[in-house]
């Protein structure tokens, strides 16, 4: 699990917002082929930052401790974009499991990111502790 986390840390603090898909440092575990599907997913993430980032700010998304983003109140708005985000992370997750020969691993991945969203997170986000309560960052 740590060779997992240490790749996957780099691919996801390496990431850039404004969509720099030179995503990779010298990472053991990364994307290997930009698949259309991957550039997409990655595309669409940058394009939705911002509005997750507002969602985010005021309570109504966070991060769960699964790697995905949750929707915490009934906000319609909000659950689109969180249907969206957890699509295209899935996307990225499943690429790095195929394309690194990591099967039956995406559970691991999952976590790890999530590890790596929670410590990326602002003060005053919500985020989902490993033991599955929410706090505020």
């Amino acid at each position: 699990m740590r060779r997992i986390f240490q790749g996957i840390c780099l691919l996801f603090l390496t990431v850039m917002p404004m969509g720099n898909f030179n995503l990779f440092a010298d990472g053991k575990y990364d994307i290997k082929e930009m698949t259309p599907a991957v550039k997409t997913a990655l595309e669409n993430r940058r394009d939705r930052f911002d509005d997750l980032k507002a969602f985010k700010v005021q309570g109504i998304i966070g991060e769960n401790n699964r790697g995905y983003v949750e929707a915490l109140t009934s906000d319609s708005a909000a659950q689109r974009l969180v249907d969206a985000e957890n699509k295209d992370r899935k996307v990225i997750y499943q690429t790095i499991e195929e394309q690194n020969n990591l099967s039956g691993a995406l559970e691991t991945i999952e976590k790890v990111f999530a590890q790596v969203q929670r410590e990326k997170s602002n003060p005053g986000d919500k985020i989902q502790t490993e033991d599955g309560q929410w706090v505020t960052k």
